[in-house]
C-alpha cells in the first residue's frame, strides 16, 4: 500500500446528514474513487451506499468501505431514548431493541453504529444525559454488555448485525457545570471506579470500536490521551478493535492548545492510539508532514491500518465482490408490526410513575378528556415523541397521544389544546386550553422540553419547563380537575412545584415511535408504568450534581446539628431518588437475611428477602441490592449497586426472593486486586433512599 492508500483507510468522511460541528475536510465521492477514504458516515439509502461501495471496490486495492451512522435508539423503528430504556432495568429488553435496530440498519447497508453511549451522567444540565444509562456504573456496565451483544450478535459478518462503538471514552459526562465539550474534573479514584467500568464491560463483551470523548482530563484531551487509550484500553484491557475519533476531534487538538498545527494534532492522536480520523482531514493532510518531521513512525500507521482492515474482515466485507445493501434479511415490512410492538413494550417498561397522590390511575372511563400542553398536540409534534438521534425514524409515523386515546377510549370525547409554546414565552392559547380543561372529566397535562433541547450541544443552565409551561400548569391546577401530568424530555426536569401539584405524574422521556399507544394503555390500566429512575431527580439546580453514590463525610447530615453537611434553604435529598417509580405502596419488603454471615474471597452469599404485593392489580416489583463497605481506605460510597431483580406479583401475592451475591461483588468497580477483608452492609430496597432499606451484614475474610 502507498502512504496515501494507508491514510485513506484511516480517514472517515461524511457524505450526508446534519453535521455536528465544522466540516474541515469536505471530501467527496471523488476521494472514494481515488482510494483516499476508508469509511463513510451519514450516507443512507441502499442505492447511494451501493454506488459508493462500487467506487471503493473499483480502486487499485479494491478495499471496501465501512458505512456508519448514529443508530442510537433505533433506525426506522424508534425505541425510547437510552435514559428512558435504562429506566426499564431490563438487560434482555436492551439487547432485543439493539438487535431490532441492527437488523433494520444492516438491511439498508449500514455496518457500524456510534452506540452505545456509556457516559456516567450525574448532572442533568448536560444535554447528552439523554443518550446514556444514567448515574450508576454498575448499571451502565450491564447496559454496555446488553447493547454490545444486541448490536453485534455472535458474528459481525452475519445478517442483522452492526459493529458497536462504545463512547465517549472517558468521563465526558463529568463536564464542568454540565456544559457540553467542557473539561472534566474527576479524581483518579472516581475515574477508575465510576467512569471506566462501563467501558471495561464493553471491551469484555467484544465491542468492535471505541470513541474518545471531545473533552479533556487534567489538561489532556481524550483524543490525545495515550495513557488511557494506548495504556489502559489497549495494553491493560487488551482491546484490539478500532478507535474512532469524534467529529473533527483530531483537528480540534489545536484549539485545545496541545498542538501547534494539523501535523502535531495528527501525531498526538495516532500515537495515543486513535485509528480513524472522523472528518477533520488531519490524517490525510497532517500525517505526511508528521512523518517527515519525525513525529510518528511508519509502523504506528501500519498498526492502525491493520486494525481497520481487521474490522472490515470481521464485518465480512472482503467475502464478496459486492455487498448489495438489500441482501441482508427480508423486506422491512414483513416484521414491522413486531418491531412496533417491541417499541410499545419498551415505552411501557421505561415510563416512570413519579407519583399518583390522588389515586387517578387507571383513569376509568372518562366521558371527556382534555389533552393540554405543547406535547399533547393532535397534529405534528412527532419529533418530540421520537426524540434526538432518532436515526431514520419518521416523526409523522409516531402517532399523537390524542390519536392513541381515541383508539383506546372510543366512547370518550378527546379535546386537544397546546395552550403555550414549548420554547418561548407567550400565552395566546392559554385561555382556550383552560376552557377545554374546564369542560373535561380528566385532564392530561403534557409538558416537557423539545427534542432539540436535549442531546449534543443542548446543555441547559436551568433544566426545567421552558416557555410559559409553568403558567399553563398553574392555570390548569386552579380548575381543580383530576389532572395527570405527562412529562416529555431527555433528563430529569426540575419543576418540583408543578410535579407535586399534579394528581399523578408520569415521566415518558422521549418514548419513541409507540409512546402514545404505551401511554394510552398505562392510563387505561392495560399496562403498568414499569420504569424506575436510573438517575436521581433533583429539586433545584443548586443541588447539582446529585447522585446516590456519594462518599461519606466526617460530618454527615444531622438535623439536630447545624455543623453538618446540609443546605440552609433546601433538603439534601433529591425530589425523587434513583430507582423511584411504580405504584406507591404497592410492595412491601421484609425478612432480609444474608447467609452465610461470613464468606471467603471466592465464596458466595445468598441475599433473601420477602416481597409482598399490596396492589390491586398484577405488577412488577423492582428490588435493588446495594452494598456498603463499613471501613475502607480510600473510603467507599455510602451505597454501591450490585443487583437488580424484577419480580412479577399478583394482587396479595408474596414471594421469597433469593439473590446470589459473590464475594467479588463486594469489590470496588475498578481494576483492583480484589475486595478488602472486613464488614459490609447489604442493603435492600425499592429505591436508593437509605432510610427505607432493610440492612444486614456480611464479613469478608482474608482467605
Amino acid at each position: 500500500m502507498t502512504l496515501a492508500e494507508k491514510l485513506g483507510q484511516l480517514t472517515m468522511i461524511s457524505l450526508g446528514g446534519p453535521p455536528t460541528g465544522p466540516v474541515a475536510d469536505p471530501a467527496t465521492l471523488a476521494d472514494v474513487a481515488a482510494g483516499h477514504v476508508g469509511s463513510v458516515l451519514n450516507l443512507v439509502g441502499r442505492d447511494r451506499i451501493a454506488t459508493a461501495q462500487t467506487l471503493a471496490r473499483s480502486t487499485r486495492l479494491g478495499i471496501p468501505l465501512v458505512f456508519s451512522l448514529d443508530v442510537v435508539h433505533g433506525y426506522r423503528t424508534i425505541f425510547p431514548v437510552p435514559i428512558g430504556e435504562a429506566a426499564a432495568f431490563d438487560p434482555a429488553l436492551w439487547q432485543e431493541t439493539a438487535q431490532a435496530a441492527a437488523a433494520e440498519a444492516r438491511r439498508e447497508g449500514i455496518h457500524l453504529t456510534f452506540a452505545p453511549m456509556l457516559d456516567i451522567a450525574r448532572d442533568p444540565r448536560w444535554g447528552r444525559i439523554v443518550e446514556g444509562p444514567g448515574e450508576d456504573p454498575w448499571l451502565a456496565a450491564r447496559f454496555a454488555r446488553a447493547k454490545v451483544d444486541g448490536f453485534q450478535g455472535a458474528d459481525l459478518a452475519a445478517a442483522g448485525t452492526l459493529a458497536a462503538t462504545a463512547k465517549h471514552f472517558v468521563a465526558y459526562g463529568a463536564a464542568i457545570a454540565g456544559r457540553d465539550y467542557a473539561s472534566a474534573a474527576v479524581s483518579a479514584g472516581s475515574l477508575a471506579e465510576v467512569y471506566l467500568p462501563p467501558f471495561r464491560a464493553a471491551v469484555d463483551a467484544g465491542v468492535a470500536a471505541i470513541m474518545p470523548a471531545f473533552s479533556d482530563i487534567d489538561g489532556i484531551p481524550m483524543t490525545a490521551h495515550a495513557a488511557l487509550i494506548a495504556g489502559r484500553l489497549r495494553h491493560d484491557w487488551g482491546f484490539d478493535g478500532v478507535v474512532i475519533s469524534d467529529w473533527d476531534a483530531i483537528g480540534q487538538l489545536v484549539a485545545h492548545g496541545v498542538a501547534a498545527d494539523l501535523a502535531e494534532a495528527a501525531a498526538l492522536a495516532l500515537n495515543a492510539g486513535v485509528d480513524i480520523d472522523m472528518v477533520s482531514g488531519a490524517y490525510r493532510c497532517g500525517l505526511p508532514e508528521a512523518l517527515e518531521r519525525g513525529l510518528v513512525e511508519p509502523e504506528t500507521i501500519d498498526a492502525a491500518v491493520l486494525r481497520v482492515l481487521a474490522l472490515k474482515e470481521r464485518l465480512g466485507l472482503f467475502a464478496a465482490e459486492a455487498e448489495p445493501a438489500a441482501a441482508a434479511g427480508p423486506p422491512a415490512s414483513t416484521d414491522a408490526a413486531g418491531r412496533r410492538a417491541l417499541a410499545r413494550h419498551a415505552a411501557e417498561r421505561g415510563t416512570v410513575l413519579l407519583h399518583d397522590r390522588s389515586g387517578l390511575l387507571p383513569v376509568g372511563s372518562p366521558r371527556k378528556i382534555a389533552v393540554i400542553g405543547p406535547f399533547g398536540r393532535d397534529r405534528g409534534g412527532g419529533a418530540d415523541r421520537i426524540g434526538p438521534w432518532a436515526g431514520l425514524g419518521e416523526p409523522d409515523r409516531a402517532p399523537s397521544l390524542p390519536t392513541a386515546l381515541r383508539a383506546r377510549f372510543p366512547e370518550a370525547e378527546i379535546l386537544s389544546k397546546a395552550g403555550v409554546d414549548a420554547r418561548r414565552p407567550g400565552r395566546r392559547g392559554l385561555a382556550g386550553a383552560v376552557a377545554a380543561a374546564r369542560a373535561a372529566d380528566l385532564v392530561l397535562l403534557c409538558l416537557g422540553e423539545p427534542a432539540d433541547w436535549s442531546g449534543e450541544a443542548a446543555s441547559r443552565a436551568e433544566p426545567g419547563l421552558p416557555g410559559d409551561q409553568a403558567a399553563l400548569a398553574e392555570a390548569i391546577f386552579a380548575l381543580g380537575r383530576p389532572t395527570v401530568l405527562i412529562l416529555t424530555g431527555g433528563r430529569p426536569l426540575i419543576a418540583p412545584a408543578v410535579i407535586d401539584r399534579a394528581g399523578a405524574a408520569l415521566m415518558a422521556w422521549f418514548g419513541g415511535s409507540e409512546i402514545a399507544a404505551a401511554l394510552a394503555r398505562i392510563l387505561a390500566g392495560d399496562a403498568a408504568a414499569g420504569g424506575r429512575l436510573p438517575v436521581s431527580w433533583p429539586r433545584s439546580p443548586g443541588q447539582l450534581p446529585v447522585f446516590f453514590g456519594e462518599r461519606p463525610s466526617g460530618r454527615p447530615y444531622d438535623p439536630d446539628n447545624p455543623f453538618t453537611s446540609h443546605y440552609l434553604d433546601l433538603p439534601n435529598a433529591p425530589q425523587f431518588p434513583f430507582g423511584h417509580g411504580g405504584t406507591p405502596g404497592a410492595f412491601a419488603l421484609s425478612g432480609l437475611s444474608v447467609t452465610p454471615e461470613a464468606v471467603g474471597p471466592t465464596g458466595t452469599v445468598s441475599v433473601a428477602v420477602t416481597v409482598a404485593s399490596t396492589a390491586a392489580r398484577s405488577d412488577e416489583a423492582v428490588i435493588f441490592v446495594f452494598i456498603q463497605a463499613l471501613k475502607a481506605l480510600p473510603n467507599r460510597p455510602v451505597l454501591e449497586l450490585r443487583a437488580v431483580e424484577r419480580v412479577a406479583l399478583a394482587p396479595g401475592e408474596t414471594q421469597r426472593l433469593t439473590i446470589p451475591l459473590s464475594a467479588a461483588a463486594l469489590d470496588r468497580l475498578d481494576d483492583g486486586a480484589g475486595p478488602e477483608p472486613g464488614r459490609y452492609a447489604v442493603r435492600v430496597g425499592l429505591d436508593a433512599e437509605r432510610s427505607r432499606h432493610l440492612v444486614a451484614e456480611v464479613t469478608l475474610g482474608a482467605g
